[in-house]
């Protein structure tokens, strides 16, 4: 029940049951029987928000414990020790292009779009990382969003699938988004067929009970949190799946795609919060179990048609974006902060070493715009929380502003990045230098 990786020194319980291999989190009782020094995998994890922010509520000041963070900011106030507000970078190649497609799709590439019917951007960040670490892992990547992707084009003559996807394999190849979280469960946790009416659990129960004998107290009250927490993801996922399973068969009788119809009917939850929720627990569970170090999540996307309900919001995002420095705006763009804040304070909660999960990983939130109602991007909202295993300095406000459009470049900031995941490039997008000060 243990099993030595071949880069992290760390061994990790790993449990075997009925078609599945479940990964424990870091427990001391394994930690201490690892020779030599303990390390532990990076991860790097994309929270996407569609169409910008409120520019007036954006902002950031000082640094450490006397970093003041502007009102949609205020969800990251007890993470702002790991967190870093970075204001000024942009990718040049997306201004002046026109609005919305081309505002979106060279987001993580950084690359030069095409028009009309070729569709070519670049690899993108999240997919160079997995290129390089996603072998010694289950599943590559994982590429999620909340919305449906976008078909035909747009009157700027650029293809809506740069504003569906944020995540590229190859320049023309964007990775397909799962959006139906029993399905990135089952992928996580090697679900199919008749194992589907099993509990993970219960597949290696045994297992689990011979391992509570081998780890101390400490140690059996982590595992049980952890197990619990699976559980509880488990049976929301059940829930979902027989849903989605209802939404096939409706959409078969009915000889349409199932994803042409409205939510709930398609089999996504109706409230939005429900759906967001359940796809960060999902990429919680995945660091940290190792099941993937490399995640994306498009809560809204470009030219979003989400309605938010619950935030008294009167008109669908896209639409309120036209006006995003109102109040209306501000709410929204809060609460998909409030998403990112609940995955980053999730990871932190969860031991790894003399760390946390966080502490191992890099978080990145960005949006495609600046200021909605002008379609402003030559600047872009972008947060970066978690250390990177201590390779990258947080508790900071990073102000580019002024530095000159060669010095603010959002590829500038992914090489970096890599370069601290041991991934050394010469060139990304259009960057050939790391960005000054990060």
């Amino acid at each position: 029940m243990m099993s030595e990786q071949t880069k992290p020194i760390t061994r990790r319980a790993i449990l075997r049951g009925a078609g599945c291999t479940m990964t424990l989190p870091w427990l001391e009782s394994f930690a201490a029987k690892a020779k030599g020094e303990e390390t532990f995998p990076q991860r790097f994890g994309v929270v996407f928000l569609g169409c910008g922010v409120n520019e007036d509520h954006w902002t950031s000041e000082g640094d450490g414990a006397a970093m003041k963070l502007g009102k949609s900011l205020a969800p990251l106030e007890p993470l702002k020790a790991k967190l870093n507000v970075i204001h000024g970078l942009f990718n040049k190649h997306n201004v002046g292009l026109g609005v919305h497609p081309p505002q979106t799709g060279s987001l993580l590439t950084g690359a030069v779009l095409s028009k009309g019917a070729t569709i070519r951007s670049g690899v993108s960040i999240d997919q160079m990382i997995a290129s390089r670490v996603g072998h010694e892992t289950l599943q590559p990547s994982m590429v999620l969003a909340c919305e449906q992707p976008m078909t035909g084009f747009h009157e700027t003559n650029y293809s809506n699938v740069y504003s569906s996807h944020i995540s590229w394999a190859t320049a023309d190849s964007p990775v397909p988004v799962e959006l139906y979280p029993s399905l990135a469960f089952d992928m996580l946790f090697e679900n199919r067929g008749s194992l589907l009416n099993l509990s993970i659990l219960d597949r290696v129960k045994e297992r689990t009970a011979r391992l509570n004998q081998q780890i101390s107290n400490d140690d059996r009250a982590k595992l049980d949190e952890f197990m619990t927490s699976v559980r509880e993801v488990e049976k929301r996922v059940e829930g979902l799946r027989k849903e989605k399973d209802k939404a096939d068969e409706f959409a078969k009788r009915k000889n349409q795609p199932v994803l042409s119809m409205e939510r709930p009917v398609n089999g996504l939850p109706e409230d939005l919060r429900e759906h967001a929720r359940l796809m960060l627990d999902l990429i919680a569970i995945a660091f940290q179990t190792d099941k993937t170090r490399v995640a994306t999540l498009i809560l809204s996307r470009d030219l979003s048609g989400m309605i938010y309900p619950f935030l008294d919001a009167k008109t669908s995002h896209h639409t309120a974006s036209h006006a995003n420095n109102n109040d209306e705006y501000e709410r929204i763009t809060r609460w998909h902060v409030s998403q990112y804040a609940y995955l980053a304070a999730k990871l932190d909660a969860m031991p790894e070493g003399n760390g946390t999960v966080l502490d191992n990983s890099c978080l990145l939130f960005l949006s495609n715009l600046w200021i909605g109602r002008s379609h402003n991007n030559t600047r872009l909202p972008m947060l970066l929380t978690g250390g990177l295993g201590g390779t990258l300095k947080t508790g900071r406000t990073l102000d580019y502003v002024k530095a000159g459009d060669e010095n603010r470049k959002a590829s500038s900031l992914y090489l970096s990045l890599m370069d601290r995941m041991g991934i050394k490039l010469e060139r990304f997008g259009d960057a050939t230098t790391r960005l000054a000060g990060l």
